[in-house]
């Protein structure tokens, strides 16, 4: 039986709240908009950038979320092509991948990122061939639909049963729920503890050192 761990990508593995942000606000200065509160931008990172959108312009037309999700896209493309995005691996990541590797755990990634980007930015810390099933928010439902960790499953041959969900907000917890696996919840990113619980987290670990030690669990 293959035992698998999926991860977030943004806020989980990388830290680039700030790219974000930035990105966000170019998005929103395009349309002669204020830009959202940095929080509130941190508060919907890891939905789809149409769900984005609408949560942080719940009364607006869809059109204008459409718009705003592509002006955010060339926005951060225009500032990793300029050399400005910035998102580096967080602490510990680095050796945890390496720990689960060497316990014979397969790896993927969920995440709210295009395929794109998911792509340019594994291959930035040279670690995208660590993982045997890539899902982006391109090709799935927006989290919290269960979509994205259904195919990440089938893919690595997994049982919900023996799938880990590791991500740092509510999405990522409500999506692990909804698709049978555990789901963890990391203190990093950008939703708190209390969120993570809420959300359905049956663990929630402050460092990536303690990840290792629920694998141990039986499954």
């Amino acid at each position: 039986m293959n035992r698998l761990v999926v991860f977030d990508c943004d806020g989980t593995l990388v830290d680039s709240q700030a790219n974000i942000v930035r990105a966000m606000e170019i998005a929103f200065d395009i349309h002669r908009l204020p830009p959202p509160d940095p929080h509130a931008t941190r508060r919907v990172v890891g939905l789809s950038l149409v769900q984005a959108m609408c949560a942080l312009l719940p009364d607006n037309d869809p059109a204008l979320h459409e718009a705003l999700a592509e002006s955010y896209k060339r926005a951060f493309q225009t500032l990793r092509a300029d050399g400005h995005v910035n998102e580096p691996l967080f602490p510990g990541i680095a050796r945890l991948l390496d720990e689960i590797d060497a316990r014979g755990w397969l790896m993927g990634v969920a995440t709210g990122k295009s395929n794109r980007g998911l792509g340019l930015c594994l291959a930035h810390h040279g670690i995208g061939s660590r993982f045997v099933t890539l899902q982006t928010a391109d090709r799935h439902p927006s989290k919290p639909h269960p979509a994205m960790l259904n195919a990440a499953m089938a893919e690595a041959g997994a049982t919900p049963q023996a799938t880990l969900m590791i991500g740092d907000t509510s999405f990522d917890m409500a999506m692990g729920c909804a698709a049978g696996a555990r789901s963890v919840g990391v203190t990093w990113g950008y939703h708190d503890a209390h969120e993570l619980h809420e959300a359905g987290a049956q663990y929630v670990i402050d460092t990536a050192d303690a990840l290792i030690a629920l694998m141990e669990e039986p499954v």
